[in-house]
């Protein structure tokens, strides 16, 4: 068995929550800033991951954008959650919450 495949399917399940956390705490956030730091925090992601991600969560209502202008490029589309998102990402974090604890209680040595 590839342990290589079960960490990165276990990655790619957070990273909606992850990116969603990242928004709330921010309130509002450039793509490459969600991608600086979930490189800081050893959750690499490559822009064709994330787009496609946000994207799909702006047409779920979870998220809405404004369109920024740039002085060094093309305007800048900044991402913010919605009150359906910010509802969305209280929900996934009580689940990981719950997750969190439950795995801990069965994998750490009593």
């Amino acid at each position: 068995m590839n342990v290589d495949n079960t960490e990165s399917q276990m990655r790619k399940g957070l990273l909606e929550l992850c990116i969603l956390g990242i928004i709330q705490r921010q309130k509002e956030v450039y793509p490459s800033d969600i991608l600086e730091q979930l490189k800081e925090a050893k959750l690499v992601v490559l822009e064709g991951t994330l787009y496609p991600l946000l994207t799909r969560l702006k047409n779920a209502g979870m998220l809405s954008y404004r369109w920024e202008e740039s002085t060094s490029g093309p305007p800048r589309k900044y991402y913010a959650l919605t009150k359906t998102g910010l509802k969305f990402y209280a929900q996934l974090r009580h689940t990981w919450d719950e997750l969190s604890k439950a795995v801990d209680h069965l994998t750490t040595s009593l």
